[in-house]
């Protein structure tokens, strides 16, 4: 009995150490998150830096004092988890993306964005894949089968969108921000979905039937995906619009929103669908009727909490991609042959600037082909731009390469610990010196105009404003105006597919779904409220 109740004490008093040390590194961390919001805000006006950049070094200089205290035992204070990321941090800062968009811009480009997210990280992939099983096969590296070299190219075809958002200016250069940014989006829901499709299938025989099974499920995981999205942000818009919350309380209808938001993307992930496409789209239906239908205090504190959660989430992800640059259980794996891990760096970094150009230029050309308006064309010099901005890697890969060639963050495989800290060196580079470089060569080789200036202050704005519509299309005047012209040809249709069908959209918004779902317009019912009495003012 007496040696039960000992053994019972003393773990105890183990689980209460784990549980201190537990609190000790999420204090640590928060302290941490704290330093690079307030050496981010000392850096704002630096044209070199940005907080991604800032956090990921600040992640890699207390990995080497956490290495130094540790005696080399560890680098970071938290174990990566795949769960942590795609269930937790990567929500709010797609939702977020898609609900600050502005729509009429991503709308207007949706081809060419589809083409660049789509077919382009298809054409990556394929480059990719086919590039490190030719050469890898030459290298000191270990056995990979074909699913590994699928995997790796789904891993490198991601970008990071998260970065290349903050290096972009919304205002500045809006076309430019619309492509990045809404490639980055399907980008990494395309990759995700390979990805997913490549462990799901059997490749050890691969034949026709194989890979038009695979190409139907990536298409139907595509589109069910945004349907989900599409529906979860109609549902949300016609349950707030119906039963007014913002009589009683408008916490209620900032908890309704974010919640249906968060459970569209569980959904998707319970369905086995992309979770990213599914909350992009619901950002967007939210944004396009269910944040006109809250109260105007609600509007302010779902633009700002949604801002937040997705900015904390981001300094989160590179704070601890820099922490895990310097895990030395990874790097004593490949010690004994550095040359061999620089190497396979060196061509992956050499492959996915080839699998890049190799969409960009040839696709652009196709777009400018559709276009007749020269404003709307792609100049090489935006092409160069968009190359650039796309070659950063980040949190998206990481964690797909952990998924892959780790279990729960651990590893004791020779060749899957050098592709893993090949991964985080890939990342650590193109994030540091091409998120460097992104600034400065936006202001040499697109600087900014006054004319640029005058054409986005005139454009509607999205929830980053209150006063204006947030449509993204023309006023209601306008709308009652214009009226819809047919195309003279079918040549006309082609050649203008996006205003075609964006003058047939809003023509069917205002009349079917806005009286349903509500939207610009609609005026929430609070007796009183300052809603009421400004939207009074309006009409």
């Amino acid at each position: 009995m007496a040696a039960h109740l000992s053994y019972l004490m003393s773990k105890l008093q183990t689980l209460s150490t784990s549980d201190h040390s537990s609190v000790v590194s999420m204090n640590l961390f928060v302290a941490l998150l704290l330093a690079c919001i307030v050496i981010g805000h000392l850096l704002e006006e630096n044209r070199w830096v940005n907080e991604s950049i800032t956090a990921l070094l600040i992640g890699v200089c207390t990995g080497i004092v956490i290495l130094l205290i540790s005696r080399g035992k560890s680098s970071h204070l938290l174990v990566f988890s795949e769960d942590l990321f795609f269930i937790y941090l990567l929500p709010p800062i797609i939702f977020n993306a898609g609900f600050q968009v502005k729509k009429k811009q991503f709308f207007v480009n949706f081809i060419t964005i589809v083409m660049f997210g789509a077919i382009g990280t298809l054409i990556s992939f394929c480059i990719i894949s086919l590039g490190a099983t030719q050469i890898f096969k030459k290298l000191d590296i270990g056995s990979l089968d074909i699913g590994d070299y699928l995997a790796i190219g789904a891993i490198f075809a991601a970008t990071d969108s998260v970065c290349t958002l903050q290096v972009l200016n919304q205002d500045e250069t809006p076309l430019l921000y619309s492509l990045v940014f809404g490639e980055g989006v399907v980008n990494d829901a395309t990759s995700v979905v390979l990805f997913n499709a490549i462990q799901s299938f059997d490749l050890t025989h691969i034949d026709s039937r194989i890979a038009l099974h695979f190409m139907g499920n990536f298409l139907y995981l595509f589109f069910t995906s945004t349907m989900l999205g599409v529906f979860a942000g109609l549902l949300s818009a016609y349950i707030i619009k119906k039963l007014y919350f913002g009589r009683h309380s408008t916490d209620r209808e900032v908890a309704l929103m974010m919640l249906m938001a968060y459970l569209s993307y569980i959904l998707a992930e319970l369905f086995y669908l992309s979770g990213i496409l599914t909350v992009f789209f619901c950002g967007i239906v939210m944004s396009h009727y269910t944040w006109h239908n809250v109260t105007e205090s609600s509007r302010v504190t779902t633009k700002h909490a949604f801002a937040t959660l997705s900015f904390v989430a981001e300094i989160f992800i590179f704070l601890y991609v820099g922490m895990d640059a310097l895990d030395i259980e990874k790097w004593r794996f490949v010690s004994d042959s550095p040359g061999t891990s620089v190497a396979v760096s060196s061509i992956l970094l050499g492959l996915l600037m080839l699998g890049r150009a190799a969409f960009v230029f040839p696709l652009s050309f196709l777009s400018n082909l559709a276009k007749k308006n020269p404003n709307e064309k792609i100049s090489l010099r935006q092409q160069v731009i968009i190359w650039w901005a796309g070659l950063m890697r980040g949190a998206v890969s990481i964690a797909l390469a952990y998924n892959q060639f780790t279990r729960s963050g651990h590893t004791q495989l020779r060749p899957n610990a050098i592709l893993i800290t090949s991964t985080i060196t890939v990342v650590l580079v193109s994030t540091v010196v091409f998120g460097l470089m992104t600034k400065p060569l936006i202001r040499f080789l697109v600087p900014h105009s006054k004319q640029t200036t005058s054409m986005v202050l005139s454009e509607p704005n999205t929830p980053k404003s209150i006063i204006v519509p947030l449509l993204g299309q023309d006023s209601e005047g306008d709308l009652g105006s214009q009226e819809v012209r047919r195309p003279a040809s079918i040549r006309d249709l082609l050649t203008t597919p996006t205003h075609t069908v964006h003058r047939y959209w809003r023509k069917f918004d205002n009349a079917f779904m806005r009286p349903v779902f509500g939207g610009r317009g609609f005026v929430p019912f609070v007796p009183g409220s300052p809603t009421e009495r400004n939207n009074t003012q309006w009409q």
